[in-house]
């Protein structure tokens, strides 16, 4: 039996009562802040972090905000317009008035409520309310929800659990992230060249370049003709790939433009100039509809190669050229037809393709490597959040099986990390 079976045997055997948040949980108000205060302070590197909403947050001193509601303890800020949400901070901050916090009273512990209202977001998102096209939720909404309420050892041990996971996954991601940038410098510094090898514009190489023709997400259907939309490159597919995500209907298509094996196909909307005409190398044998916003290269080259060149630094920075920063940025036929990269013989692409290929497998494939084991961590700890945090109701402690499969299959993944 577990330490938490023990526990909720011993302290709470018939389940736990439901109360309200506002009944268990000490409510703060925020910082009345403008907009422009938030900007005139957003530059000096304050400890205060204050939270506007959304990706907005600032870090400020506290004499930039005299009149600030400065949070000193640790606490769980409900993020109550736009992107509906909730966050734990342990250190200085404050937030603006328009949103709200919760702190622990003596018998809560206030992560425990995080990680409650966490596994209860979509509920939160179902019944906001837009304003505009800004959804929000109202102050009634998390003050009359109702938790169940467990003994403070038995919080504890349930964030106890909770932490470790969490832990596990942020270590993961930050080693999985660097074994990325460690690829992306060795794929540049393996696909620069010296002078011998001569640089070519991709127009001095295609065979034929033309634009896809637009398909809406009205026209995708469950089979049909296979076919890739714009925003895929970006979302969906990697250096290459070899089957489409989706699929139409030839008579929904007025004109259409195919590509097959070996064409790459160059995403030219997007929403940031960094990644803007991002590309990829279709390797498969199916005839394919390319959508609007996408330019599509022939060539007589290796697909792969062009493909990882085209990824590089020094590409990138040849496709955002001269873009405007703005909601939406846009590329061209003319500008992907003006990219330079370097050209090796086609014996020498072959090569570089397969080192590359073996190295890109260990950083990306979903079944080997740090990628797996990050995803199979996600799991184990979506499946402890959600019987740890609904169990409790009901008194069900009989978690003996279930615990012990995870615990074996914890155990599993160490061994093979340690290997």
């Amino acid at each position: 039996m577990s330490k938490l079976e023990e526990l909720i045997k011993e302290l709470c055997p018939k389940g736990v009562e439901l109360k309200k948040i506002k009944d268990v949980y000490s409510r703060l108000k925020g910082t009345p802040i403008t907009a422009t205060k938030m900007k005139e302070i957003a530059n000096r590197n304050g400890k205060i972090k204050v939270f506007a909403g959304g990706k907005t947050v600032i870090n400020a001193n506290e004499e930039d905000i005299p009149n600030a509601n400065i949070i000193k303890v640790p606490a769980v800020l409900v993020q109550s317009r736009g992107l509906i949400d909730v966050i734990y901070y342990d250190r200085p901050f404050t937030f603006k008035n328009e949103m709200w916090a919760y702190t622990a009273k003596s018998v809560t512990e206030v992560k425990f409520l995080y990680y409650f209202l966490k596994n209860n977001i979509v509920d939160f998102r179902k019944v906001a309310s837009g304003m505009g096209s800004l959804p929000q939720i109202s102050l009634s909404i998390t003050e009359e929800f109702f938790i169940p309420v467990p003994p403070l050892k038995v919080q504890r041990e349930i964030v106890r659990i909770l932490d470790n996971f969490t832990e596990i996954i942020t270590e993961l991601t930050i080693e999985l992230t660097m074994r990325k940038k460690q690829y992306e410098y060795y794929r540049d510094s393996l696909l620069v060249f010296d002078i011998s090898i001569p640089k070519v514009k991709l127009r001095d190489i295609a065979t034929d370049i033309y634009r896809g023709s637009g398909i809406t997400r009205e026209q995708v259907t469950k089979d049909g003709i296979p076919c890739v939309r714009y925003g895929e490159i970006y979302t969906t597919y990697h250096i290459w790939f070899e089957e489409c995500q989706s699929h139409t209907k030839l008579e929904n298509i007025t004109n259409p433009k195919y590509f097959e094996h070996g064409d790459i196909l160059f995403a030219i909307t997007g929403e940031s100039v960094e990644d803007i005409a991002k590309s990829t190398a279709y390797m498969g044998y199916d005839k394919c509809l390319a959508g609007g916003d996408i330019v599509v290269l022939k060539h007589n080259q290796n697909p792969k190669y062009l493909s990882y060149v085209l990824s590089t630094y020094y590409v990138q920075k040849q496709k955002s050229r001269g873009k405007m920063k703005s909601k939406v940025v846009h590329s061209s036929v003319p500008s992907i037809e003006e990219i330079e990269i370097p050209l090796p013989t086609l014996e020498v692409q072959n090569r570089l393709v397969n080192v590359l290929d073996n190295f890109d497998a260990i950083c990306i494939d979903l079944n080997i490597g740090l990628p797996a084991e990050i995803e199979a961590r996600k799991k184990q700890y979506e499946y402890y959040r959600d019987i740890l945090l609904t169990f409790v109701e009901t008194g069900n402690i009989m978690l003996s099986n279930r615990i012990e499969s995870n615990r074996i299959e914890s155990n599993r993944i160490e061994s093979n990390r340690s290997n």
